[in-house]
């Protein structure tokens, strides 16, 4: 069975498909941390983040690997943890570019979908999952929120001040811009997607909306 969750930056898809997975005793797949890794290694890399043939060639270079924790799923590039670097504002800044290349995102969709084959029941988070790597996914869910409650969760996640909740809530907006207009694999609502507004929801009401909808 595979279960996507897409959604704009904040809208707590990330938090939601691990207690999924967690509840249902499924793989959790954060096809974001993918685009994020080959965004950090660019930008290790220091090189021109719209030259798509050298993005391109760091999305096929590189060996992205995920694995359970006491302290939750850990992210590895070519065996580095980098599960906290990639959550980095400069990779927050430049994700949407990176993302943008249709030969970056070419590789990771093969990559997500061979994952998914692996194992019984995935739940898969990101932006296009339901509409693009997923299509005839068994269930699909959109996570949203508003702009400013977007901002309070990334500042949390992010551990950044308080003070700076309206500059990440802007940069969020940016973000939705540039992903909802992309040329490939733009963020829209999935065909046959339950749309879910958790600006006022918590986790647990957030997930039980979801089992509701798989009783």
């Amino acid at each position: 069975m595979i279960i996507t969750l897409d959604g704009p930056a904040g809208s707590g898809k990330s938090t939601t498909a691990r207690a999924l997975a967690k509840k249902l005793g499924g793989v959790y797949l954060d096809t974001g941390a993918m685009y994020r890794s080959v965004t950090l290694i660019a930008l290790e890399s220091k090189i021109n983040l719209a030259d798509a043939v050298k993005v391109d060639a760091i999305a096929r270079s590189i060996a992205i690997d995920f694995k359970e924790s006491e302290n939750g799923q850990k992210v590895f590039i070519n065996g580095r943890d980098v599960t906290a670097a990639i959550r980095a504002p400069e990779v927050d800044a430049s994700v949407s570019t990176v993302s943008a290349h249709p030969g970056v995102r070419e590789k990771m969709v093969a990559q997500q979908r061979s994952i998914a084959q692996k194992h019984k029941t995935v739940i898969v988070e990101g932006r296009d999952t339901g509409s693009v790597v997923f299509p005839n996914a068994d269930h699909k869910f959109f996570l949203n929120a508003n702009p400013s409650e977007r901002g309070k969760r990334r500042a949390l996640q992010t551990g950044q001040a308080v003070d700076k909740v309206q500059d990440i809530a802007k940069q969020i907006v940016e973000r939705d811009s540039k992903d909802s207009s992309r040329l490939v694999s733009p963020l829209v609502v999935p065909s046959g997607a339950v749309e879910i507004d958790n600006s006022q929801l918590s986790l647990d009401e957030t997930l039980q909306k979801i089992l509701q909808f798989l009783a």
